[in-house]
């Protein structure tokens, strides 16, 4: 029973197989073999690579199940269709576009398991990307409102800067008179005279203007710092909503990108098994002589094309034959009075028709 099912994978007419020796019978099933297997390797990583996509085991396995019989059918036709020549060089000539689509296939298909079989590597590489992403993604955050930051900072600076220097005259008045109270600075007068109080006043009228600066300008310091942690609460803000897109950076383009960053060594190697396996039955049938098989079924096309042959042969015939009788049954015709004098009349009534037609029509325009 599975003999038979690896015969029909291989695509040969069960007809004929039928009819051949046990050995030719085993060759096939060998082929058909290979074919079924490679679909079935294309299923798993067609299913693994979609997998990554949709992150559905159901999806990845439907959609890889109808890849893998794509695959299978591709591998059977490819097969079937390769005929034995007389000359080496025929059939590799032959199987040249097949050998290419092979490639492409064994590419197609180890590529994703290449990505399964290194997926510790990949990952540690997405990761790598990942956290030099999300650096990148902070830094042109932070780019984006830095303008905004720098401005509010430096407003807030500016308004302490103001009440700083403020400070720092009121302190200078408070010395100034302060000394000239004890003598040691001014008019050098010990007591309060009045230069004394001229000081104390230009003082006072500085500590109020201070305090006045300092309220109004300690409520706009308030005001920006409530602003700037808005700023940052938005940066944060933004920074937290793209990070899961940097986190989901891990579908089938990114693992195959990491996967090409890796040594390509192992890589080539794998391509290079799926690539002998993809074309092992080619190069079977390419290598293994011509069997028991090939002769039969070059025997029946032979005996189709004679047959054919003889069919177009014998309706060329047929018209020839056909085209002489009707021309000697018209030629009798035409020497016939009777069938003459019966066209005659029929022709003179069509005129008469056809002239008392045209002389009505006359009178009507008349």
């Amino acid at each position: 029973m599975l003999k038979q099912f690896f015969i029909i994978c291989s695509g040969a007419d069960k007809n004929i197989i039928g009819t051949c020796s046990n050995g030719e019978q085993n060759k096939y099933a060998g082929i058909g073999a290979t074919v079924f297997f490679t679909a079935l390797l294309a299923w798993i990583a067609s299913a693994y690579a979609l997998y990554t996509v949709f992150d559905n085991v159901y999806t990845a396995a439907f959609f890889g199940f109808v890849w893998g019989l794509l695959i299978f059918n591709l591998d059977r036709f490819i097969v079937s269709t390769i005929r034995k020549r007389d000359k080496f060089r025929q059939e590799l000539l032959q199987a040249t576009p097949r050998i290419v689509l092979a490639i492409i296939i064994a590419i197609v298909i180890s590529k994703p398991l290449e990505i399964k079989i290194f997926e510790k590597e990949v990952n540690a590489q997405l990761l790598k990307e990942k956290n030099d992403m999300a650096i990148a993604n902070k830094k042109q955050v932070s780019t984006f409102y830095k303008t905004d930051l720098d401005k509010n900072k430096a407003q807030t600076d500016s308004l302490r800067a103001e009440i700083a220097r403020k400070e720092k005259e009121v302190a200078g008045l408070y010395s100034s008179y302060i000394t000239e109270a004890e003598g040691t600075a001014g008019t050098k007068k010990m007591g309060k005279g009045p230069i004394y109080k001229e000081k104390r006043e230009s003082h006072d009228a500085a500590k109020q203007q201070l305090d006045s600066l300092r309220k109004r300008n300690e409520a706009r310091i308030a005001e920006n710092e409530k602003a700037g942690k808005v700023l940052q609460a938005d940066l944060d803000k933004k920074v937290t909503e793209t990070q899961p897109v940097i986190d989901g950076f891990d579908g089938l383009m990114a693992r195959i990108n990491a996967l090409n960053k890796l040594p390509f060594l192992p890589s080539l190697f794998i391509m290079l098994l799926f690539l002998a396996i993809e074309t092992s039955p080619i190069i079977a049938k390419l290598l293994s002589p011509k069997g028991e098989y090939d002769f039969k079924l070059e025997d029946t096309e032979a005996a189709m094309r004679s047959n054919l042959a003889m069919d177009t042969h014998q309706r060329q015939l047929l018209q020839s034959t056909d085209a002489a009788i009707y021309d000697d049954v018209y030629a009798d015709i035409r020497t016939d009075r009777e069938l003459y004098e019966h066209k005659k009349q029929k022709a003179l009534d069509m005129l008469r028709t056809h002239t008392d037609r045209f002389s009505e029509k006359q009178k009507s325009v008349m």
